[in-house]
């Protein structure tokens, strides 16, 4: 197995989370082709969000995960498997959304299924998506005391 490959695409994945959590739009731009594919299962929605393009990608996560909300993504245990300039990838994703402005909080679980691409040179996202295994949504106001604090 090429292990730097393998290093290459945690790293890759690893800043496409970082990047939503930090709105670091621009960044985050950089993680995928300009054909990538986007589907989240999203039982909150109830139906299935199919982004197609980078910047359809970029611009969904900029006007729904902006400075007025809260987000932490965390993905691990990743099943890689590298095919030369090709890959594919499955992670256990745990997050937690927050949006202060109407008071809810969505905590969830998922398996993202990855494709990866080496695209002039570097690795990118060409697919990603996950099915959530479970999510929750609960009033802020069902527990007055609670308070968040954030950086931003």
């Amino acid at each position: 197995m090429d292990l730097v490959a393998l290093e290459e695409i945690r790293r890759l994945k690893h800043r496409y989370l970082r990047c939503v959590d930090l709105k670091l739009w621009d960044e985050f731009a950089g993680v995928f082709t300009e054909d990538a594919v986007a589907e989240y299962d999203t039982p909150v929605l109830g139906e299935t969000l199919r982004l197609e393009g980078r910047d359809a990608i970029v611009e969904y996560m900029r006007s729904n995960l902006g400075p007025d909300k809260i987000s932490a993504h965390t993905a691990g245990c990743p099943e890689i498997e590298i095919d030369g300039d090709r890959a594919t990838g499955i992670w256990s994703l745990d997050d937690t959304i927050i949006l202060p402005g109407t008071r809810l909080l969505i905590r969830g679980a998922a398996f993202y299924h990855d494709v990866y691409r080496r695209d002039g040179g570097a690795w990118r996202v060409e697919r990603t998506g996950h099915r959530r295994t479970y999510e929750y949504m609960v009033s802020l106001d069902d527990a007055p005391s609670l308070k968040f604090t954030t950086s931003h």
